[in-house]
């Protein structure tokens, strides 16, 4: 249950559209806007992506959280002569995605296995503006050594205001255009929680009266100017069980308004405005790893667990107040780290087993499914294409189709390439464990 005192949760339908007309365009930077509700909704084609959007992609997946880049249409090709390389800046390691707004680049590294920076870059020639750092490290047990000890989470842009979630279960709010902390919040210390195994995976999701974050061993709304608690709720106790991989993401479900988070066992629809918990179902999973961000499709729910499968859910409200959800369907088909993107009526995933599938949501069945790639992808849509981005730097683009796989580019670029892609604009920026490179589409 929620920690704090706070309305009924039964808006009325006036009340719920001045919530959504809230998650707008913050001082040129999205968070969820009308157009993303309506992708939430399963209303909005990626045809209709709003084309005057501005140029940025400012938090995880991009401007309205859904992997849809703001352009409608790229070049053919990837190779030198149409992508080309504008800069490349040295730093240490970070699984961080980068930022994109206006004339600068954010990105994140752990240095020296001891300290977080954050850093702010002049988009056109790469050069340091800032530079601000803190004391947060980790060591993650051995057996996921692989996978570094180095900051995770993706920060989140929201007008003048940069929150960074630091591997320790700490959320910094940085200003965006100095450097200055102007709050952080210490998730471990102040609830007494349990240090989370693997670090602060989960990005934060910003809106105009709260930061949402799953942090804390639960789910927590805080103030974005104070960093105050709104409310704490759907607690898993943190730790090696708890602390969840997955990030929320907001949609209109059934006519309500509902935060979607998922934990390490479960996914659930979340009143906004006060933490009540909806509706939520288990979704199995090989030691907790439920990593993807929930998607939509036509009021339903869409998610893929490690050594679970794929699942459809259908969350409803009975009468006021009450709500059920039922599996549609199950797919055995199991993603891993990669949120899919939604298109139509098809889910474009990429598996545990390294394949990449289309997935038609009508049915679970895939509409095909393809040799193995890589251990991870990043995905941006990009009109009716798919940008992607292998953990080897295998850069792809395939045209977004349930009719059969076709990759229309692909082009090898640099090694270790885990942070997710940002695109804005014609540009490309690219966070692998060494650096960051911005290439632009000509």
């Amino acid at each position: 249950m929620p920690t704090a005192d706070s309305p009924d949760q039964r808006m009325p339908h006036t009340s719920r559209r001045k919530f959504i007309s809230q998650l707008s365009w913050l001082g040129g930077c999205a968070v969820l806007s009308s157009t993303a509700a309506g992708f939430a909704a399963g209303q909005i084609s990626a045809a209709e992506v709003d084309s005057s959007a501005s140029d940025h992609w400012n938090q995880w997946r991009g401007p309205q959280r859904t992997g849809f880049a703001t352009r409608s249409s790229t070049p053919d090709s990837l190779d030198e002569s149409h992508l080309q390389t504008l800069w490349n800046v040295p730093f240490e390691p970070s699984y961080s995605g980068p930022l994109i707004s206006g004339n600068a680049i954010y990105t994140t590294a752990t240095v020296g296995k001891k300290t977080e920076h954050v850093y702010r870059l002049d988009r056109t020639t790469g050069k340091k503006i800032w530079e601000q750092s803190w004391e947060g490290a980790i060591s993650v047990p051995f057996f996921a050594k692989a996978n570094g000890d180095w900051i995770r989470g993706t920060p989140a842009l929201a007008g003048s205001r940069l929150y960074v979630p630091g591997i320790r279960d700490l959320l910094v709010c940085l200003n965006a255009e100095n450097g200055e902390i102007l709050w952080k919040l210490d998730f471990v210390s102040k609830f007494n929680a349990t240090l989370p195994t693997f670090g602060f995976v989960a990005s934060p999701l910003v809106t105009e009266k709260m930061v949402f974050v799953q942090a804390g061993g639960a789910v927590c709304a805080l103030d974005p100017e104070k960093g105050d608690l709104l409310w704490r709720s759907f607690e898993d106790g943190g730790g090696m069980n708890g602390s969840a991989f997955s990030s929320p993401f907001l949609a209109e479900i059934d006519g309500q308004t509902q935060l979607l988070i998922q934990s390490r066992e479960k996914l659930a629809g979340l009143v906004p405005q006060t933490g009540e918990v909806l509706w939520q179902i288990p979704i199995p999973a090989f030691r907790g790893m439920n990593i993807t961000t929930p998607v939509v499709w036509n009021g339903c729910v869409f998610t893929s667990s490690y050594g679970g499968g794929s699942f459809l859910m259908k969350p409803e409200q009975t009468s006021p107040g009450k709500w059920t959800v039922n599996e549609v369907w199950k797919n055995k088909v199991q993603g891993y780290m990669s949120t899919p993107i939604v298109s139509g009526d098809h889910a474009y995933l990429h598996l545990r087993n390294q394949r990449f599938a289309c997935i038609d949501l009508k049915t679970g069945k895939e509409a095909w499914i393809t040799q193995p790639f890589g251990k991870y992808w990043s995905l941006v849509a990009i009109g009716n294409r798919l940008l992607t981005l292998d953990e080897t730097g295998e850069l792809r683009l395939i045209l977004m189709t349930p009719e059969k796989f076709e990759q229309i580019s692909s082009r090898s670029l640099k090694d270790n390439s885990w942070a997710h892609l940002a695109v804005a604009g014609q540009e490309i920026a690219i966070r692998d464990l060494n650096g960051l490179t911005l290439y632009k589409w000509t």
